[in-house]
């Protein structure tokens, strides 16, 4: 439906308007989409600079087609032509290599200073740790290549991963954000690093703390079992009772 959609609106904007304008559209139908409120808007210029697009060539097929697709260099008669699947295709392309050039530009002046906009208005969510108050998160990928994990949440406060509560935002591919987005924005804006909790929450009963002694003895147990647990996925018996 997003494709149909898309045609039908790029053929309306072609009766003599600028391309630029279907780039704004096509940029603002894609940020529009529930669950793709983590992105924020990469400029055109970014994205028609080859220099930006070094090594991504590979990522996607017909990928000059893919570019001119998504800054509307393909002609009218280009996109009528095409089946359906193809324009599915088409889409789905677009929107993986917009993902990938997404990775680039937030780490740039621009795309931090953009980032730190969402960043503020907590649009990424907030810390769930009672004591980091709130805490806004940054998204955060744990590899720079596309298909290998999705998304995830760091907070600055507790320093700790979390996973995005809405199932939309945990299909992203962690890919779009990179492995150095988090730390570029806290090395650029120094200001948004907040101090790390004193509090920490401890077990009591009936308004006692648990013995030290009780702690280190469950601790201790517990590292028993793992190693016996380990001893026995390798047909190990040591006789450790």
């Amino acid at each position: 439906m997003a494709d149909v959609e898309m045609v039908e609106a790029h053929s309306d904007t072609a009766d003599g308007s600028g391309s630029s304008e279907y780039v704004e559209f096509w940029i603002d139908l894609f940020l529009g989409r529930k669950g793709h409120e983590y992105f924020c808007d990469v400029d055109t210029d970014y994205i028609t600079d080859r220099f930006n697009l070094i090594n991504l060539q590979k990522t996607v097929n017909k990928f000059t087609q893919v570019i001119q697709y998504m800054v509307d260099d393909l002609d009218d008669n280009s996109l009528e032509q095409m089946s359906s699947a193809r324009l599915e295709q088409l889409e789905h392309d677009a929107c993986k290599l917009y993902g990938l050039i997404h990775a680039r530009y937030v780490i740039t002046i621009k795309g931090l200073q953009k980032m730190l906009q969402k960043y503020k208005e907590a649009d990424f969510g907030r810390c769930p740790r009672v004591y980091c108050n709130f805490q806004p998160l940054l998204p955060v990928g744990l590899h720079d290549a596309p298909g290998q994990d999705c998304v995830k949440l760091y907070c600055a406060c507790c320093e700790d991963l979390y996973i995005p509560k809405s199932s939309r935002h945990s299909s992203i591919d962690g890919a779009y954000f990179g492995t150095s987005f988090a730390g570029m924005f806290l090395q650029a804006f120094p200001e948004m690093v907040p101090k790390h909790p004193v509090k920490r929450y401890v077990p009591k009963i009936f308004g006692f703390e648990l013995h030290k002694q009780a702690q280190v003895a469950r601790w201790q147990e517990l590292q028993r079992v793992k190693l016996e647990q380990k001893l026995n996925a390798k047909g190990v018996n040591g006789g450790y009772k």
